[in-house]
């Protein structure tokens, strides 16, 4: 049985973003540059305070692999979603006050990586950007062209996109560059949205995990 996941979608103000905005930022296109001298957020391992201005994400906790809201956060938000965890990820807490959600993938390359990401109503940049910003993140495997299709409401566009993937300063991602590597991105707009759904690591993990993530992905509804 699938596992489903609350998201309780919280509007960040004044989102930073640092670092090559084209293929290591992992803030969305059209997220306002950091101010000079300022410091980026992380949002690679390790929780992080929120930058002045942001609202921090509340505690989400792990319970018999479920990712349940805080225990002041049980009223549904306007433009929460629900959707389906694939059965064998594995979800985990949040690390970073940018991930409404994330989870590890396991598989015979080793462990990839999953989250999700909320900005607010509206935030996070146009859906094309989105998309050319993930696969600019990857070379050598060709230029994959986005997919798209309507789930209970809600539109999703998506990309498959595979070779070397190049190196991060920030977000998800290695700093060094990693080949043989593969990366899922999904864009999901709705009332309250959008969210952007991304996994990657090795391609021997995700190429099994295909299907499985446009499940998911199918599986969005409202909360």
């Amino acid at each position: 049985m699938n596992r489903s996941i609350l998201v309780l979608p919280v509007l960040l103000l004044g989102l930073c973003a640092c670092g090559d905005r084209n293929a290591t930022s992992e803030a969305p296109a059209g997220a306002p540059a950091a101010q000079a001298g300022a410091p980026a957020p992380e949002t690679s391992a390790g929780a992080q305070n929120p930058a002045a201005g942001e609202t921090a994400v509340p505690p989400i906790s792990g319970h018999a692999g479920l990712m349940d809201p805080a225990p002041n956060s049980q009223q549904a938000v306007a433009g929460s979603i629900d959707f389906d965890l694939p059965s064998t990820w594995q979800s985990q807490p949040p690390s970073s006050d940018m991930r409404l959600a994330q989870a590890k993938i396991p598989g015979p390359g080793g462990l990839a990586d999953f989250a999700v990401f909320y900005f607010g109503p509206g935030g996070g940049g146009p859906v094309d950007a989105n998309i050319e910003r993930w696969v600019g993140q990857m070379e050598g495997g060709g230029k994959p062209a986005p997919e798209n299709f309507v789930t209970n409401g809600f539109k999703v566009t998506w990309v498959d996109a595979k070779g070397t993937m190049k190196p991060s300063q920030m977000g998800m991602g290695s700093p060094t560059a990693v080949p043989n590597a593969r990366l899922f991105g999904a864009v999901v707009e709705g009332p309250g949205g959008p969210w952007f759904f991304k996994a990657q690591g090795p391609d021997a993990t995700l190429a099994p995990q295909r299907d499985a993530f446009v499940a998911m992905l199918k599986s969005v509804r409202k909360k």
